[in-house]
């Protein structure tokens, strides 16, 4: 039992940080039909900012500041890159989302420099006791992080009008534009939404460790996450992440149980075995919406 409640802290932890990225993802393809590819560069961006800011104002000031910084970066490419790129085809505004995450990552890996930078969290690799089960406090703040950032979507995208806004535009842009809505500023918005969410995702993949150039790797875990959820739907998104870390802490705790031909980490796979096996029985995922094309 103590096992088991181990492994879902750690797997809920990790799926949560999945799910926010996953989250940024699914915002902007909502609002603009456009995977944006950026989205690693972002998480790195502002998990960069956070180290520079932890040190003079501390970490629950750093982290806002981070996601605010990391929000305008989004909504800055938004109006530079993708917005003169309206009306053209969705692979070419996808393939412009690759060349700015090159481009961020570089600059942010020239920030990182060759020194270790932390995020200064207040966490660490520390446990605490819950129902008399030792678990690491930081996953347990990814959980809490992760559920608070979602209610407060939640409650943006249904009782405010510019949520209704984005909704309206995710639902039909040309019947939105319409009846007034500025599906610019939507755009806009979605990018800043998705690099904030992004910032924190960061964040939290950094605690325990260092910043390095490499901390965007974790992000590429988000793409087979929305395709399991399914690339429209914000549940998906969430369930998806939280899913796949669970698997995920399963299979590497269970691994010596595996054959040895298998390898060592087999763990790191389980997210694009789950996307497969998904992708096999519901091409547009768990909770997608399923297109329907007239011939």
């Amino acid at each position: 039992m103590t096992e088991i409640v181990q492994i879902l802290s750690r797997g809920l932890g990790i799926g949560s940080m999945y799910a926010l990225l996953a989250l940024g993802f699914v915002i902007i393809y909502k609002s603009t039909r456009v995977i944006s590819f950026a989205q690693p560069a972002f998480m790195l961006a502002g998990a960069v900012l956070v180290t520079y800011l932890v040190g003079p104002l501390g970490f629950f000031v750093a982290l806002p500041l981070a996601m605010l910084g990391t929000a305008m970066l989004g909504w800055g490419v938004e109006r530079a890159a993708i917005r003169p790129m309206v009306g053209r085809p969705a692979f070419t505004v996808a393939i412009i989302t690759l060349g700015i995450d090159v481009i961020i990552r570089v600059v942010a890996g020239a920030a990182i420099g060759i020194n270790l930078r932390q995020v200064g969290d207040p966490w660490g690799l520390k446990s605490t006791t819950l129902f008399g089960i030792e678990v690491q406090q930081r996953h347990l703040a990814m959980i809490v992080t992760m559920t608070i950032l979602v209610a407060i979507l939640f409650a943006f995208f249904q009782f405010t009008t510019m949520g209704l806004a984005m909704r309206a535009a995710a639902y039909d842009q040309e019947a939105a534009l319409a009846q007034g809505v500025s599906v610019g500023g939507v755009f806009s918005l979605s990018w800043a939404i998705a690099g904030a969410l992004a910032a924190v995702g960061g964040t939290f993949a950094a605690i325990g460790g260092s910043v390095e150039s490499t901390l965007w790797i974790i992000a590429l875990v988000a793409l087979p996450v929305i395709i399991l959820g399914g690339l429209d739907s914000l549940p998906g998104a969430v369930i998806g992440g939280l899913l796949v870390g669970v698997v995920q802490e399963v299979i590497a705790f269970y691994q010596q149980s595996l054959p040895e031909w298998l390898g060592g980490n087999v763990s790191i796979l389980t997210p694009y075995l789950l996307m497969l096996i998904v992708l096999l029985v519901r091409p547009y995922g768990l909770f997608g919406t399923r297109e329907v094309e007239r011939v």
